[in-house]
């Protein structure tokens, strides 16, 4: 139970960043809540109850009323929370729009990327065109972090903010890409801001508390490569 009584439910999985986005606002509000994981592949009636339109995790329910979309849920726990921890997004109207346009960047030009990479099987051109505008897609976020930081450690200042909380629910994935592929998504030659923000988000307590284990991620993406790679040889066969 949150604090003044409040019941907050997480519905998710331990392998989804959005839902790590969700347990992020969370934890950096110092919220308790009971977490919920749920089978995507056999959904539970709550589930289904609670978000009817796309049926899909992460949902927030909150004293029984549910809210749906990772991004969402952050801002509406920080609104909703607006006096329990540190604030998530910034006063100042115009930094709030910046960091919703940056948050936005993060899903509609890297986690759909890994999105990609992550369904390619090993070794596939699908997958090393996915990592190549990956990298693009990094090398615009250091600026925005130069930018939105102000010379401090996080995007969102002193502490972690919004886009902190959309970038940092990737930081297991990005790592078990690097451990796959050799390669660094945030190169610190290249990226050197970002490179050393990855190593700051990952040592905080909350980032700690919920971000999943980067060696059973990489287990979980060889086991979806796999699955990708019968389903191609399989449909192979049948032409």
């Amino acid at each position: 139970m949150a604090e003044g009584g409040d019941e907050l439910k997480l519905l998710g999985s331990w392998s989804s960043p959005y839902v790590t986005r969700a347990k992020l606002a969370l934890a950096v509000k110092g919220l308790s809540y009971e977490n919920v994981d749920e089978d995507v592949h056999n959904k539970s009636g709550l589930l289904l109850a609670s978000n009817p339109v796309h049926k899909k995790i992460p949902v927030l329910i909150h004293n029984g009323v549910p809210v749906c979309e990772s991004m969402i849920i952050v801002q509406y726990i920080d609104e909703a929370f607006a006096g329990t921890g540190p604030p998530i997004l910034p006063a100042d109207p115009h930094e709030r729009a910046v960091a919703r346009f940056w948050a936005a960047y993060v899903d509609d030009k890297l986690v759909s990327q890994w999105t990609n990479s992550s369904r390619a099987k090993a070794g596939e051109g699908r997958s090393a065109e996915a990592m190549k505008e990956m990298v693009v897609a990094v090398e615009a976020l250091e600026g925005a972090l130069r930018e939105c930081s102000k010379g401090k450690g996080f995007f969102g200042g002193d502490g972690v903010g919004l886009v902190d909380i959309a970038l940092g629910s990737m930081h297991s994935w990005l790592m078990a890409i690097e451990a796959m592929s050799g390669a660094k998504v945030f190169d610190p030659a290249r990226t050197p801001l970002l490179a050393a923000w990855m190593e700051r988000f990952g040592a905080l307590d909350a980032a700690r508390a919920v971000l999943p284990d980067v060696g059973r991620v990489v287990e979980l993406a060889k086991i979806r490569h796999g699955q990708a790679a019968a389903a191609s040889t399989s449909s192979n066969n049948k032409q």
